[in-house]
């Protein structure tokens, strides 16, 4: 399954706001699309679901991996979670 590793950069962190934008630029896809905290042992995430996003406590500078079986997909999720969106 294709995947990237990014660094969040969002001056703080994956909150309600970054996690509303990557949620509708998920929903677009049919395919899953996951999020995991690196270092965490908890359960990947729906990049669907903006609550979901917000329940892995990603803060700026951490990293987070993107994975689906579309990597247009990863691509663009992937941007989305290295850019800052609150200064949009």
């Amino acid at each position: 399954m294709p995947s990237k590793t990014v660094t969040v950069g969002s001056a703080v962190g994956l909150h309600a706001r970054p996690a509303a934008i990557i949620a509708e630029a998920a929903e677009q896809y049919d395919d899953e699309i996951l999020l995991s905290l690196e270092g965490s042992d908890d359960d990947p995430v729906d990049a669907a679901s903006s609550l979901m996003i917000m329940t892995l406590g990603a803060e700026k500078g951490a990293a987070v991996t993107v994975e689906s079986e579309n990597a247009a997909a990863v691509e663009e999720i992937a941007a989305l979670v290295e850019r800052d969106l609150d200064a949009e």
